[in-house]
């Protein structure tokens, strides 16, 4: 048995039955004007049931006109490699000390196996719910350990020395039906994916989130990092609104006996 099916085989172990029992998020695939697509339906596979259709309707706004973006997606980030979800004609290259790293690291080692939040733009196998409010919008993740972001449209700026943290310190602002959040003050302890994309504390994102209609939100992210990649590069990931579903209580730490056991290099060759 390669790497690669020793690692997913783990990683599907250490869910929780109530996610393993979800209908399939749907398969990636590549779309025509570059970067990766959710399907919205899936085959069944095993005893999972096939996924729900994506809602049909139009984009739904707020009493006030702002963009309604609320609600259960599921999907919008890389899992397994960043470079699903990269643009056509762009690459994720990597600073003589970014491939140092990338290289460096093992499987067991990557903090989302380890129960730890996923950082951006990486977004965990599991459901995740928008909530609004004037001031602030929050991401809820059903994932390891329940984690949250917050997002401030408050028109406040970035304090000129943030501290160090998972999700970093993001400020957002609204154009049209989309979402334009701007995050610096990142640590560098998460991975960018399973293969093990790293970034340093000089990364910097910028995300436009739009809801194209009423079931899709697609996500853009500019991936900006001058430590540990050449260039900037933008990464596309397609979320599927699921009205049905709530989050379910997941708490990781308490039974999580598999990322010791993954071995080899990380990645998915």
């Amino acid at each position: 048995m390669n790497k690669y099916c020793i690692t997913l085989a783990a990683l599907a172990a250490s869910l929780p039955l109530s996610a393993q029992n979800r209908p399939s998020a749907g398969a990636v695939a590549t779309s025509p004007a570059g970067g990766s697509v959710q399907a919205a339906t899936a085959p069944a596979v095993g005893n999972r049931r096939r996924a729900p259709e994506r809602p049909k309707g139009p984009t739904p706004h707020l009493a006030d006109g702002t963009v309604d973006l609320s609600g259960v997606w599921n999907g919008g980030g890389p899992i397994g490699d960043i470079a699903q979800g990269l643009k056509n004609g762009e690459k994720a290259e990597m600073t003589p000390a970014g491939e140092r790293l990338f290289k460096s690291r093992q499987s067991k080692d990557d903090p989302e196996a380890n129960c730890l939040p996923t950082g951006v733009p990486r977004i965990a196998p599991y459901p995740w719910r928008i909530v609004q409010t004037p001031t602030h919008v929050f991401f809820l993740f059903e994932g390891n350990i329940h984690s949250f972001r917050q997002i401030f449209v408050d028109g406040r700026k970035h304090p000129d020395d943030p501290d160090p943290t998972w999700y970093g310190h993001s400020i957002g602002h609204y154009e049209g039906n989309s979402l334009i959040v701007d995050t610096i003050g990142y640590n560098d302890k998460f991975w960018f994916d399973f293969a093990g994309h790293p970034h340093s504390e000089s990364l910097h994102t910028i995300e436009k989130y739009t809801r194209s209609d009423l079931g899709t939100l697609e996500v853009e992210t500019q991936i900006i990092d001058p430590v540990y990649y050449v260039k900037p590069f933008t990464l596309h990931f397609t979320a599927t609104l699921r009205p049905k579903e709530e989050l379910m209580e997941y708490i990781c730490q308490e039974n999580q006996v598999d990322a010791q056991h993954l071995i080899g290099g990380a990645g998915l060759n």
